[in-house]
């Protein structure tokens, strides 16, 4: 495809020559025979977005999920009212997700089986690391004997839980549509049939986004089970066989045994730290130290805020999903959704990086708030090198994003529907009619 009048985060208004790669980027270039054009009128053509931290299946199977957390419900009455009008899947479930204790306090099998006590019923934490199954559903997965019906990640009855069939091509279609040419998948103790399944899915086109992997080398830190001997060891035999680990912390014990572990152990150059929701001052120099990549989510900020601000003792809100203190410091830092446990919608993350806004409209932690470019340029990083921003030259990879605005119009905006058309290895996936 050639794409005509093409104008540059920097400014500088070329035609562009793609294929799998760029191919030619100049002035007034000449369609080939049988190559299609597109038009950008001065509009702005970047990299494609990589959202460097998701969970496909789970985001893919949310789309059909119903959603028992705030906005959407915040009381008691209205979860159940969501639970009772709910219809089943077609395998006779009733899956929630996004629920918060907000609603209605800890649930267990017994709150859920005084709202439905005759349908298989799962709820997900908004965590992402919590289910809570009614009775029916414990005995659908041979666990009726379960005490509470509470079952975490990391437990052993994961493999018992029944996986619904997920849409990969309509999350394909959804995240296309805002420009996201590439995404990680960060998704814990995937298993072999797991990684397969999603190579072909891109392979054969269901699922057309660029998808890496951080599993096997993925681990989720809890604090009630930290183990810096054990830590250190996983990364020390990770590291032996010339893998990068990518570590989950949220917490500030979470953050202060990791920083430990790699020390103890050496880091990678393209070691990850998933989330660091809280970073305590003292530790922005041990993580410029290691040199380790932070991939952390602003979108929580506008997501759940005030939830924070409710939550969180005062004097540690300003250690929450910082992101202009990180990049001061020089520590190597990316941006991710974390879908489909925060909005999918890169430009909303991008947006709350820039503003720092919660719900109600309070600015939490001003000082961490950061420009547009650099909100946007944080989505631009190589899969694996996620704090180096791709370019639009020659040889780099055929994935581009196609606004309706120049450059300058679409930094003071940062919105989806500025997406006119995306590119993945030369090949239009998605056109704003």
């Amino acid at each position: 495809m050639l794409i005509q009048r093409a104008t540059l985060l920097d400014g500088a208004t070329v035609d562009i020559r793609v294929g799998a790669r760029i191919e030619e980027v100049g002035q007034r270039l000449t369609a080939q025979r049988g190559e299609a054009v597109l038009d950008a009128g001065g509009a702005a053509v970047l990299p494609g977005l990589h959202d460097h931290h998701v969970h496909l299946r789970s985001a893919a199977s949310a789309l059909n999920s119903l959603s028992v957390g705030p906005p959407s419900v915040r009381t008691k009455d209205q979860l159940t009212q969501a639970l009772t009008q709910a219809v089943p899947g077609p395998d006779g479930w009733i899956r929630a997700v996004d629920y918060h204790e907000s609603v209605a306090g800890e649930l267990n099998r017994a709150t859920l089986d005084a709202v439905l006590a005759h349908v298989p019923v799962r709820v997900q934490h908004r965590s992402g690391a919590l289910w809570v199954l009614n009775s029916v559903a414990l005995g659908r997965v041979g666990l009726a004997g379960h005490p509470d019906g509470r079952l975490r990640s990391a437990d052993p009855w994961a493999d018992a839980l029944q996986r619904r069939e997920s849409d990969l091509a309509e999350l394909s279609r959804r995240i296309t549509a805002k420009g996201v040419t590439g995404v990680t998948d960060a998704t814990p103790d995937l298993d072999v049939n797991d990684l397969v399944s999603l190579m072909m899915a891109h392979r054969s086109g269901e699922f057309r986004p660029g998808v890496r992997l951080l599993a096997p080398g993925k681990k989720i830190l809890h604090d009630d089970r930290l183990d810096l001997t054990a830590l250190t060891e996983w990364i020390r035999d990770r590291h032996r066989l010339g893998q990068p680990v990518a570590v989950h912390c949220v917490t500030a014990a979470q953050l202060v045994v990791t920083i430990a572990a790699l020390r103890d152990a050496g880091s990678h150059p393209l070691d990850r730290i998933e989330h660091a929701a809280v970073v305590p001052e003292d530790n922005l120099a041990d993580l410029a130290e290691l040199g380790v990549t932070i991939v952390t989510q602003p979108n929580f900020v506008s997501e759940r805020g005030d939830q924070y601000l409710t939550d969180v003792p005062a004097e540690e809100v300003d250690q929450l999903w910082r992101v202009a203190s990180l990049r001061s410091a020089k520590i190597p830092v990316a941006l991710s959704t974390d879908m489909p446990f925060g909005d999918g919608d890169p430009w909303a993350a991008m947006r709350a990086a820039v503003s720092r806004t919660t719900p109600s409209g309070i600015v939490l932690n001003g000082d961490e708030c950061v420009t547009p470019r650099a909100a946007l340029t944080m989505f631009l990083g190589w899969s694996d090198r996620p704090d180096r921003p791709r370019t639009v030259e020659i040889g780099e990879p055929g994935d581009l994003c196609v606004l309706s605005e120049p450059p300058a119009m679409a930094l003071a905006e940062l919105d989806a529907e500025l997406v006119a058309a995306t590119l993945i290895r030369g090949e239009l996936v998605y056109f704003a009619m």
